[in-house]
């Protein structure tokens, strides 16, 4: 395959891209947002006040004399300043995930070895006994309790003289960021980065994406998650967005409408959930038949004349989305045809943490329905030990490579071989060079006869079901037998909305839920598959499945929540 790719724009270290912002784009709107959701008016900061406010905290911080400063509040602009007025003060960055229970919070802050952190006044009384240097909230207007307050320094940063800073010169390719993994305290790990290896992702992504200082995206992924740090803040500053900072998950609509949104960065999950209420939305109307009429008519026409043709639904969405980029999970082809036929322009995408993140993408010139896309410029893939399908674990060699696990290198020697990063992930690569992932080694089902089950593919066929909001399948064996032939069992942990249930089926009693999802199931999904992929035995529940913040399932901790049903 021919890989039609854009120039690109190549920068050194986030020295060089604060410098864009005083240059290229310094009277541009860089973000925009309210100060609460009910507020009326929207707050803009130009590109030359963010450069302005990152280099006057960044002088501050320098005379706190701390190495490492932690990060946890929501996604807000004074996240975004912290972040990049720590690291181009030659310090090291620790974002932390906001949703972490105290205790973990507490732990990672030593793990890091972190002597200062940057926080929201939420999380005030957690850290105020923590064994931490120096303690800065970004909502105090004055210090208090041996907590100081973000505005101050940042008013008296303004005033100090730059001159040591201006003198620094950024180690590129030295520890700047330590980023945990998901997962609890004692198996998530810390991983190194250097601003060489974010740049470099940067410099890939802007050869495969197109957007510009007229774009504006939405920001409603964690900020401290590497996926939307690096693609929608770090990549989107870097081309000259605006940044709308999105006032919560159940804003999420009313905010692409308000702020006229062009684009956004999620999880599938989050447009599998959009494309239903589309689905129902259309329904509801009766114009079902028509629509799917016109999406085969207009299926192979340019996205302009989609974006005409299917305009209430561009509209519904607030009528200036364009750009999805979507990473982090399976997605559904239907869904991801959906988007495309209705005038959307969906990038899917793939990477790790340790990767800075992002090893492959689609672009506008070159998608295949169900791949991640083909490797970024600068980065080959390959498949380690195929099987007969030729499925492996994925492995890829980057210059965005993280610099191994802190203080852990028995783990890093585990995933580095001969310069190779192995993922853990399964998948094959077609003729054309895309890149189709299959599912995590780990959570592979492995059946006695050696045929493999990947769960996110079912989970994908059970999603469907309209009454379904998410499900987690699994394979169960019963250690109590004597005979330790007995085959794994497949299982589905199906969790259902009521409302719609009901809706589905309008004479149903609650002593029929399960046996009418179980029904469903045999039906509608185990019909779609082979005999040894069907499901044998479900789980319904209203209660959510445990996931990370980038909704992706903790498939153990879950496990273990159901260990008293199986």
């Amino acid at each position: 395959m021919n890989n039609k790719l854009y120039d690109g724009q190549k920068l050194k270290d986030f020295r060089e891209l604060v410098n864009l912002y005083k240059t290229k784009y310094k009277d541009l709107i860089a973000f925009e947002y309210k100060e609460t959701p009910e507020s009326k008016e929207h707050i803009k900061i130009t590109y030359e006040q963010f450069a302005q406010d990152i280099e006057a905290l960044a002088v501050k911080l320098m005379e706190l004399d701390c190495k490492r400063i932690a990060i946890i509040s929501d996604n807000r602009y004074e996240w975004c300043t912290s972040y990049l007025a720590i690291t181009t003060a030659g310090l090291v960055v620790v974002p932390l995930d906001k949703s972490l229970p105290d205790n973990e919070l507490i732990d990672l802050l030593k793990r890091s070895e972190a002597d200062g952190i940057i926080f929201s006044d939420k999380y005030a009384k957690i850290l105020k006994d923590a064994d931490c240097k120096v303690k800065i909230c970004m909502d105090y207007t004055k210090d208090k309790d041996s907590i100081l307050s973000y505005s101050k320094l940042l008013k008296e940063g303004y005033s100090l003289d730059k001159e040591k800073y201006n003198e620094l010169k950024i180690d590129n390719k030295s520890m700047s960021i330590i980023l945990f993994t998901s997962g609890t305290t004692n198996i998530a790990k810390a991983v190194m980065l250097s601003q060489y290896a974010i740049c470099m992702d940067l410099y890939a992504l802007s050869q495969m994406i197109d957007i510009n200082t007229s774009d504006k995206f939405l920001s409603f992924l964690p900020l401290h998650h590497t996926f939307e740090s690096t693609t929608t803040f770090l990549f989107g500053t870097s081309c000259g967005i605006t940044i709308a900072i999105c006032d919560g998950l159940r804003y999420i609509q009313s905010n692409l409408v308000e702020y006229k949104v062009t684009g956004f960065v999620c999880v599938p999950l989050m447009l599998e959930i959009m494309y239903k209420k589309i689905l129902k939305e259309i329904k509801a109307q009766k114009e079902t038949t028509i629509v799917n009429i016109m999406r085969v008519l207009f299926r192979h026409s340019n996205i302009e004349t989609k974006r005409k043709i299917f305009k209430s639904i561009i509209d519904g969405l607030g009528g200036n989305l364009r750009t999805i980029i979507a990473g982090g999970a399976p997605m559904d082809k239907e869904t991801i045809k959906g988007y495309n036929d209705f005038g959307f322009d969906v990038h899917q995408g793939y990477g790790l943490t340790e990767t800075a993140p992002v090893l492959a993408g689609e672009n506008s010139f070159n998608k295949r329905t169900g791949s991640v896309g083909f490797p970024l410029p600068t980065i080959e893939i390959k498949v380690d030990k195929p099987d007969e399908n030729g499925i492996g674990e994925i492995i890829a060699k980057t210059p965005a490579i993280m610099l191994g696990y802190y203080k852990n290198e028995e783990a890093t020697k585990e995933v580095i071989k001969n310069g190779w990063f192995h993922t853990g992930d399964l998948g094959y690569i077609d003729k054309d060079g895309f890149v189709f992932i299959t599912g995590r080694k780990k959570d592979m089902i492995v059946l006695k006869n050696g045929k493999k089950i990947f769960p996110e593919e079912i989970e994908i066929l059970i999603n469907k079901l309209p009454y379904v909001t998410e499900s987690m399948v699994f394979g169960s064996l019963d250690d109590s037998k004597a005979d330790r032939n007995t085959d794994v069992t497949l299982c589905a942990e199906i969790i259902y909305n009521e409302d719609e249930l009901k809706k589905a089926f309008p004479s149903i009693k609650e002593s029929e839920y399960c046996d009418t999802i179980w029904n469903d199931v045999k039906t509608k999904v185990n019909k779609q598959m082979p005999a040894y992929k069907y499901i044998r035995r479900i789980l319904i529940s209203t209660e959510p499945i445990i996931k990370t913040t980038t909704q992706k399932i903790k498939r153990n901790e879950e496990m273990r929540k159901l260990k008293n049903k199986l």
